[in-house]
């Protein structure tokens, strides 16, 4: 990273950035090359391991690039927020980010996938408690991502 001052190392801060936000992107790539979808996800952090779920379509160019190459880049991010300044090169702008990589896995476990789905809700509604009918279930594809790498940059 390049303005190591904001560098943001603190893994509980790092877990704290993406709970505040609603949206990961997620890349892909192929021949034609990159793919970036915005995606809602759930978000688990245990021990050394972060997994970010994903619900998805069956089928579709993002299966479809996960089944040819499973390496993938994630972006997060959140407190946007204009800061003024005296002239135009006085202006700044803050924010906290999050971008790494890992690899990306459909998820065909029953458990794990009804875990994801729980975890998904969870994130956006604060209730863990949710029942799914099975036929939504199985109708529906969980991505795995699960994270190699990544760094944490806040700009206040």
């Amino acid at each position: 990273m390049r303005r190591k001052e904001r560098e943001m190392p603190d893994p509980d801060t790092i877990d704290r950035i993406i709970r505040s936000c609603d949206c990961c992107r997620l890349g892909l790539a192929d021949r034609e090359g990159p793919y970036i979808v915005p995606l809602n996800f759930g978000y688990l952090h245990e021990g050394d391991t972060r997994i970010f779920y994903f619900h998805s379509a069956r089928e579709g160019r993002k299966i479809d690039l996960i089944r040819q190459n499973r390496a993938a880049g994630f972006e997060l991010d959140t407190g946007h927020r204009l800061q003024a300044g005296q002239n135009a090169c006085g202006y700044t702008y803050g924010f906290a980010s999050v971008v790494g990589t890992g690899t990306v896995s459909i998820v065909e476990s029953g458990p794990e996938k009804l875990r994801a789905l729980r975890l998904l809700m969870e994130h956006y509604t604060q209730k863990s408690d949710w029942e799914f009918d099975e036929k939504a279930v199985s109708a529906v594809a969980i991505l795995k991502l699960t994270v190699g790498a990544l760094c944490c940059k806040v700009h206040e």
